[in-house]
């Protein structure tokens, strides 16, 4: 996180908008107002990212978002496509995060997901990247820094004004939060650092009161080397009281030795797939086989192993399943550079089960970028994907495959910008065609994000004039 001395409340334009793909700034003005395609100017570091999830929501008309702002904090804004008003964004609460002058990194692995409960509460979690030791023992895991939060909104649908509340460990990372059809609330995080079990929560009455954590990934020492096993999943609804998680494996090594410096790699291999039937508590594999938890790396990689990538980096899985019920997976998958804290550029690459065996697309034509997955039919796929050329125009864009992904083409812009990249949210939950998926610009020279809600029309619009932000003044 970077820091910042001293902050003061401005009053500040920030504003949205409709339609238009180009790579320059779309405005239209009137006498009176003048309308952007951002909708709000206040995002801060990676303000939104696919793996904390759902980063918004459409239920009853009005879409709901939810992204880092300044000082790291949450803030939540909403879109009523009826009357086309905007309002908020709101913060939501305080994170622990983003507030200490010793430290010269935006620390990003607390932005905020959010659910709406049966009774419209809405549900925002975020702040934690595994908490500290000052906050207790952590039995799952180890610790690093800033504190898991619960907030709730005071009133059915209001973003407005929200209170704490102090129901989940500190100790989460990545919250994942999940409503069943039957109004039962699971949310997934990381217990901790990177040598931590992953867990789910279930409350049944709407979010008030939370089980304890059950472990369903386990880390452990390895025997072989001097490393950790850890994993990065991403889970979402499946058939019925199914869930559904893909997921990849990180090596957590004690020591890796890069210009001098101890530095920690984000190694992360193989692809996995795996299916909670939360009605009867049963994990299995694709092929139905159950599996005991919390699961293993060696039992991963017999049981639930979609595929391996040695040589290759893998990042931020997505799935979905299509109308026969067979998974398709996305993968960002970049070949290894020796020596080097990254992996070459990560393309995104398509995974399929046909009822025996996973299957991996070829040649597909997909661009190096991160996204989420939309499966219609077992032959139409459609990927979001954000990627940036060579000549640094910066796009989203949607790819899709009528052949069951054996192939894919850009079919949709939904916005571009030049001299600039994007970090992308994990599609809407139950999204409405005008807004579908969550950006944030990326530009060179600038320390606050413009945020981006983009749907079938591009950019939804809004009034420049109708906002306000918190103006951060900083030091460096």
């Amino acid at each position: 996180m970077k820091i910042k001395k001293r902050y003061t409340t401005l009053l500040v334009c920030f504003c949205f908008m409709g339609c238009a793909t180009t790579s320059q700034e779309i405005k239209t003005s009137t006498a009176e107002h003048e309308k952007v395609d951002y909708f709000a100017d206040n995002g801060f570091g990676n303000a939104v990212a696919v793996v904390q999830h759902p980063a918004g929501i459409y239920h009853k008309g009005v879409t709901y978002l939810c992204y880092q702002g300044p000082l790291e904090d949450p803030y939540v804004a909403s879109y009523h496509h009826e009357t086309k008003e905007w309002k908020g964004p709101f913060k939501a609460g305080v994170s622990e995060m983003g507030k200490d002058s010793t430290r010269d990194k935006i620390d990003n692995h607390g932005k905020p997901s959010m659910l709406i409960d049966d009774a419209g509460t809405i549900h925002i979690a975020f702040g934690g990247h595994g908490g500290m030791s000052i906050q207790g023992n952590n039995p799952l895991g180890n610790y690093h820094y800033g504190k898991n939060m619960h907030v709730v909104s005071k009133k059915p649908l209001d973003i407005s004004s929200w209170e704490i509340s102090e129901n989940i460990p500190p100790f989460g990372t990545y919250n994942q939060w999940i409503k069943m059809d039957n109004g039962d609330i699971y949310l997934f995080y990381r217990h901790g650092a990177h040598r931590s079990n992953w867990v789910y929560q279930k409350s049944t009455d709407e979010g008030r009161t939370f089980g304890q954590p059950v472990s369903f990934l386990k880390h452990k020492r390895r025997d072989d080397q001097p490393a950790v096993d850890s994993w990065y999943p991403w889970i979402t609804k499946g058939k019925g009281s199914e869930l559904i998680v893909v997921f990849d494996y990180h090596i957590c090594t004690d020591s890796n030795v890069i210009a001098g410096k101890n530095i920690h790699l984000p190694k992360r291999y193989n692809v996995y797939y795996m299916v909670f039937d939360t009605q009867t508590g049963i994990w299995k594999n694709a092929k139905g086989e159950l599996l005991d938890i919390p699961v293993t790396r060696e039992l991963a990689d017999e049981k639930v192993l979609v595929a391996q990538t040695e040589g290759s980096w893998t990042f931020q899985g997505v799935i979905d399943l299509d109308p026969e019920g067979k998974p398709h997976i996305g993968m960002t998958i970049g070949e290894e550079i020796e020596g080097s804290r990254r992996s070459a550029a990560k393309t995104m690459c398509h995974f399929k089960f046909d009822g025996s065996e996973w299957v991996a697309s070829k040649n597909t034509g997909l661009p190096k970028g991160n996204g989420d997955i939309e499966v219609k039919s077992a032959d139409e796929i459609h990927f979001y994907i954000e990627a940036q050329d060579k000549n640094d125009l910066g796009e989203v864009a949607r790819w899709t495959s009528t052949n069951g992904g054996e192939t894919f083409q850009k079919t949709k812009v939904l916005l571009q910008k030049s001299k600039s990249n994007f970090a992308i949210s994990a599609l809407i939950e139950n999204p409405h065609p005008d807004a579908q998926i969550i950006v944030a610009q990326h530009k060179p020279g600038t320390r606050f994000k413009k945020m981006f809600l983009l749907g079938e029309n591009g950019p939804v619009m809004r009034d420049k004039k109708e906002a306000q932000r918190l103006k951060i003044e900083e030091k460096e």
